[in-house]
Parts: structure tokens; sequence; C-alpha cells
């Protein structure tokens, strides 16, 4: 069984509450044989009541999902509903990557639905199809400029090159509204 590392922000994280996240969210564990971690952020911002579960699976995978509600128990619900989904989703790769064992596809077989088969987008050969290819100059710049370049173009991320470090980097807008940034780490 997995390690629940559970966090509150702005929120007790009361027995009960504990209990329930433990219940819910555990129950994503089902499909593999172990699971490393798995941190829960519980957090209240103004009205919202926020839930984050980021789960370490093996062969280095992480599995990751957000939602926000009106009602803690009620994001709790939502967040394992789209973690479900995602591993769904992702079954045939994940099925691929843990030939060895640690993967239960079996799981699937009585799970199946017509909105599973929506979501699958891929193609006979398991591929991720690529649609589009777009080719572009990446030119030097701070953060800040890149973000503004983002927002011009009404992208949610934008690359760049650092004007000071030379290193690729990627802006991106939040489900929040705020802006995050990923660098690479050479």
């Amino acid at each position: 069984m997995a390690t629940f590392n559970i966090r509150g922000k702005n929120v007790e994280i009361t027995p009960n509450l504990r209990e329930y996240v433990e219940k819910r969210v555990g129950k994503i564990a089902k499909y593999f044989d172990r699971m490393e971690e798995i941190s829960v952020l519980l957090s209240v911002e103004k009205d919202r009541h926020i839930v984050e579960v980021t789960a370490e699976i093996p062969h280095g995978f992480v599995l990751r999902g957000e939602e926000a509600t009106g009602d803690m128990y009620t994001s709790i619900d939502l967040v394992v509903e789209k973690l479900e989904r995602q591993i769904r989703k992702q079954k045939t790769k994940l099925e691929r990557r843990f030939r060895g064992g640690g993967f239960k596809s079996e799981l699937f077989e009585e799970q199946k639905t017509a909105q599973a088969q929506i979501d699958q987008r891929e193609d006979d050969s398991g591929e991720y199809p690529v649609v589009k290819t777009k080719r572009f100059v990446v030119k030097p710049m701070d953060v800040q400029e890149a973000i503004m370049q983002m927002n011009l173009l009404n992208h949610s991320f934008f690359v760049f090159r650092d004007a000071q470090t030379e290193d690729f980097c990627v802006v991106y807008k939040r489900n929040d509204g705020a802006y995050g940034l990923l660098e690479s780490d050479n």
C-alpha cells in the first residue's frame, strides 16, 4: 500500500477528512502492484476548495491531478475520477511499460465505457498522433518578455531562450491564472 503525505493549506486536516482522502484517493493504487507515495495537498482559497494529488508510480512515472469546487469532499471525488480517467486513457502505454508486471490491466475489462473509447485518441499502433508541426525561431529574452509574448499570441505556453543563461525555458499559464516557468536542469 502506498504511503500518504496529506497536507493542508488554510484548512485543518481532521481525522475524518484524512480517512476520506486515504479511502478515495487510495483507489488509484489498485491499478498498480506498488506505489511509492501519494501526496495530497488540500487548500482553501476564498470559496474554492482545491485538491492536488501527485502519485509516484513505478518506472519513474508521476500521476497528477487537481480539482477545485465549493466543497472539499466533492473536489476529492472529482480528482479521483480525473486520475482514473488519465489511467484509462494511457492504459495501452502503461501496459507496454509494465510488461514484466506491476500494472493491473485486467481491471479495465469490466470498466470499459463509451466515454473511455471516445477519450482514446490513439491510432492502432498505440502512438500519439501528431496533427501539426510548427517551426519557429527561439529568441533570447527574459521571463517577463516571454510572458508578454505568450499573452500577445493568446497561447497557454511559450518556449524561449533565457537571455542570461542561454538555456531553453518554457513559461505557461496555470489554471489559477498565475504563471509557471520550466527550466532545463543541465
